[in-house]
């Protein structure tokens, strides 16, 4: 058997790549970043997750399928090991949320949060160790949350940064274009000098670690994936939630329960970011053959 390092940098490989984006040295920058966000995620006790990405754009105004889906089944794997966990997200993305986790299993706690101060608090007094945004728009330097393609979404988009930001819990972060909370961790002027509008929606709230994935539900897959490689005695936990099925499952719940939209072509269908379970499917095929050897000799 390969040492969990290489095993850790071909997942990586497998969920951090430019899919036409325009990231590929924001990926290049923050390689190796999956690996040690796994490590620290694979000592916590407690996690609160942050998602939800709301999506206004003519006739459709619904939060998107990428995000509450890798949450969901992130954190449904994390409870079915042991660990507390609990997902924040504000009233517009509530509903996907909640069909995600119900869909997913497991039953993580989702908290609708209107008072960020309160929501702090409950997380400090649930000993929150870590704390993972994933898909979750975040304040540019005007301090305003933009989508990619420069738009302002501050009336739909609840500042949980500062949730982030708000307690002593290890913070990751996970997105895939630039504008993700986490994405202030790279380097001064990069996200402008590369993504489009990037000047613009850069987020500037940073992180301890930060994976920039093709995809941001990727980005929870990659770390499911390598949690099973650095700790054997969830291998068999994790493996029953990364399956291309239960994916699929959970994104179609989201759209045919929740109004969920597919953040790039804005249609509501069970598609991420305008690709099809075929994709989606396949990498999670792949990340199985790396975290559990299926299919190798």
């Amino acid at each position: 058997m390969s040492p969990p390092r290489s095993d850790l940098a071909a997942i990586e490989a497998l969920v951090c790549r430019d899919v036409g984006r325009q990231t590929s040295e924001l990926i290049a920058s923050t390689r190796g970043e999956l690996a040690a966000a796994a490590q620290s995620l694979s000592g916590a006790r407690s996690v609160g997750l942050i998602t939800g990405f709301f999506v206004p754009r003519g006739e459709v105004a619904a939060p998107e399928t990428d995000g509450p889906v890798g949450t969901a089944l992130l954190a449904a794997s994390l409870v079915a090991c042991g660990v507390k966990a609990r997902i924040a997200v504000d009233a517009a993305c509530a509903d996907a949320v909640r069909v995600a986790v119900s869909e997913a299993g497991e039953s993580p706690l989702v908290d609708e949060v209107s008072d960020i101060a309160g929501a702090i608090e409950t997380w400090k007094q649930a000993a929150v160790d870590h704390a993972v945004a994933i898909e979750r728009c975040g304040r540019s330097a005007d301090g305003k949350p933009r989508n990619m393609r420069g738009v302002d979404v501050s009336a739909w988009t609840l500042p949980l940064d500062e949730l982030f930001l708000g307690g002593p819990w290890v913070k990751l972060g996970i997105g895939d274009g630039g504008n993700e909370i986490g994405m202030g961790k790279l380097p001064a002027g990069l996200i402008a000098r590369t993504v489009p509008n990037g000047e613009a929606i850069a987020c500037v709230t940073s992180c301890d670690r930060l994976i920039v994935a093709g995809v941001s539900n990727w980005g929870a897959y990659g770390l499911m994936a390598a949690l099973a490689v650095l700790r054997p005695d969830w291998s068999g936990i994790i493996a029953r939630f990364l399956t291309a099925e239960r994916d699929l499952a959970v994104t179609r719940a989201t759209v045919e329960r929740a109004g969920a939209v597919d953040g790039v072509t804005a249609r509501r269908e069970a598609t991420v970011d305008g690709f099809g379970a075929d994709v989606h499917g396949a990498l999670i095929d792949d990340l199985r053959r790396v975290a559990w050897r299926e299919g190798a000799d």
